[in-house]
């Protein structure tokens, strides 16, 4: 694992949302794909900050918050205040979102990034390529690396063979990346998350049983719920 990088074990197809989606549309949408944070991006592609399952149990729980005493108002840091004020009882993801995000750049040593999350306490970092997102790592992509068997010679390799069939997606204009998550293990390349129909469930389970070293597919995506079919 000493030689991968970021750009070897991150998801490059995350999950975003812009800074006025309401933020219990954020919650429907976490719990919907089963993740635990999603950055949120400007019109531009720019990273803005993250909203996490932390920072919502926060905005839940700030609706219980007791009106502060007068000790409190007297000396309490006044903008920090105003800060938690906001972030517990915003409507949207800017308002909500945790700011200050620690990122690395696609060429990061894995064990830099596993440094790096230990240090700071964080289950992720975000990628950025020129200030743009290009994928997250978390610890599951740190301890699937960690796990992942030796390539032999001639052998593809399960990262290899994960970014092929993305690769193969994005050009397709039915196939997407957004809503269907691709996990390959043992060569064996298992699709998570939702399809907009039966015709491209078909597709993708051709598409990618056509990528060399792809012993078969598991198609375990379910029918896209309405409320994000109308959004997509």
């Amino acid at each position: 694992m000493t030689n991968l990088t970021a750009r070897d074990v991150m998801t490059p197809d995350v999950v975003t949302v812009p800074p006025e989606t309401p933020v219990l549309a954020v919650a429907h949408l976490l719990a919907e794909r089963g993740i635990s944070a999603v950055p949120v991006v400007g019109p531009d592609g720019t990273l803005q900050g993250i909203v996490t399952e932390a920072d919502l149990i926060r905005r839940l729980a700030g609706a219980e918050d007791r009106p502060a005493g007068w000790l409190t108002k007297m000396f309490g840091d006044q903008n920090s205040m105003a800060d938690r004020y906001a972030r517990t009882h915003g409507a949207t993801a800017a308002e909500i979102m945790t700011g200050t995000v620690t990122s690395v750049g696609p060429e990061a040593p894995v064990s830099s990034i596993a440094h790096l999350m230990e240090e700071k306490g964080i289950r992720r970092v975000v990628v950025l390529r020129e200030g743009k997102l290009a994928g997250i790592v978390s610890r599951a992509d740190l301890l699937r690396a960690l796990v992942a068997p030796p390539v032999e010679d001639g052998e593809y390799s399960d990262v290899r063979i994960r970014r092929a069939v993305l690769a193969k997606m994005r050009r397709e204009p039915w196939a997407d990346t957004f809503y269907t998550l691709v996990e390959v293990k043992g060569g064996v390349v298992t699709l998570h998350g939702f399809s907009r129909s039966a015709a491209v469930q078909r597709g993708l389970k051709v598409l990618a049983e056509g990528v060399p070293g792809v012993k078969s597919v598991v198609d375990q995506t379910q029918p896209m719920p309405a409320f994000l079919y109308a959004a997509a």
